[in-house]
């Protein structure tokens, strides 16, 4: 065969390649996908909550915002969108201590009394000298007596914080003690954020669920040396609650919202822990039968929270829909691309005498400066 013949039988080949070369460059890159769902559902938007609400899970305050400012600039227009949503009230976890605790106090509290309960924190600095219980438990009473509704713990407690001996402190340390019975003795509820999602403490590879948002965040990455895994930080966490049966905790984000059967064995065993659903709509939207049957079956238990900072109207109208509605498969975010995880949520359809609970009851008999 000539190599002319040659070259007209080879033809159609190059032209097929070069028709898939420019097929695969139309195709849209996996980083860009953003798939729209094809099913006809029935949809019930909420444009404010069914019952008198409370946040009790916000942030306000200076603390995370990175550059000393506040992270909701004007209260009065926050007000105005509380208002609007039939939030009667919201609970400030960024009170810390000292001056920072007395201006957000001001700024909210004070200001607007009835509207804002302000957590305070402890200054964990004071861990790298010995006898450091006394002084957090000292601090704790002095911010309570300048009007901090309750002490917030965030994470860095078994993660970061470090003992006078460079140990890692665990929720159970005995020095811990003091600060655990005197939030007790003084009647205010200690809010702990315990544990990240589980997917934060996996290897960030092709398995791990939340793997675009721990590559678009490293810093969230928990799988390495020297961090402890999920199980252990949980365990500390029980054995302080055990420890301290006349203090009142709340497992922020439910503690471990993947794990609702950890959460129910909790509750069940203890009568002095509450929980909180900040966050974690996506992962009781996408298991709403478990994340049913645990509200209804503790009724009293269970915080209304969002940790929507900052608030964001459009967004408390998605926990609003979920809560309250029997709607499929819709989208927990705004975002075109889910933050948390690519999948989308299911209502819990819950009846009224529990939406009220749920909403504003639980949160007013477990926070004292939220009844008045």
């Amino acid at each position: 065969m000539s190599l002319r013949r040659r070259l007209r039988t080879l033809g159609p080949l190059r032209t097929g390649v070069r028709t898939w070369r420019r097929a695969r460059t139309s195709l849209p890159r996996l980083h860009t996908y953003a798939p729209r769902s094809m099913l006809v559902t029935t949809a019930h938007p909420r444009a404010r909550a069914a019952h008198p609400a409370v946040d009790a899970h916000n942030h306000l305050g200076r603390w995370l915002t990175g550059d000393g400012t506040w992270m909701v600039p004007d209260v009065a227009a926050l007000i105005d969108v509380m208002d609007a949503l039939g939030l009667q009230a919201m609970v400030n976890l960024d009170g810390r201590w000292a001056d920072e605790l007395r201006d957000n106090l001001r700024r909210y509290d004070h200001a607007h009394p009835g509207r804002f309960a302000t957590f305070c924190h402890v200054d964990w600095r004071e861990t790298s000298e010995p006898g450091f219980g006394g002084r957090l438990a000292r601090s704790l009473r002095d911010s309570i007596g300048a009007g901090a509704a309750g002490l917030k713990i965030w994470k860095d407690l078994g993660l970061r914080v470090r003992d006078p001996h460079g140990r890692l402190l665990r929720h159970d340390d005995p020095e811990l003690g003091e600060l655990w019975a005197t939030a007790g003795d003084l009647g205010v509820p200690v809010l702990v954020h315990v544990g990240d999602p589980a997917a934060f403490f996996e290897p960030p590879d092709r398995h791990n669920e939340r793997l675009e948002e721990l590559l678009a965040h490293p810093n969230l990455r928990l799988h390495r040396r020297g961090v402890p895994a999920l199980a252990a930080l949980l365990d500390a966490f029980e054995a302080a609650v055990a420890a301290h049966p006349t203090t009142t905790f709340i497992a922020a984000h439910l503690g471990t919202a993947e794990n609702l059967g950890w959460v129910r064995r909790m509750l069940d065993t203890y009568p002095n822990l509450r929980v909180d659903t900040a966050a974690r709509i996506a992962e009781l939207g996408r298991q709403p039968r478990a994340a049913a049957s645990l509200i209804l079956d503790h009724p009293d238990r269970v915080l209304f929270g969002t940790d929507i900072f900052p608030p964001r109207a459009d967004e408390y109208r998605i926990w609003f829909r979920f809560l309250e509605t029997a709607d499929e498969h819709f989208d927990y975010s705004t975002a075109e691309v889910p933050p948390h995880g690519r999948w989308r949520i299911s209502g819990l359809d819950l009846p009224p005498v529990v939406l009220q609970r749920l909403y504003a009851g639980n949160a007013r008999d477990t926070i004292t400066a939220l009844r008045t």
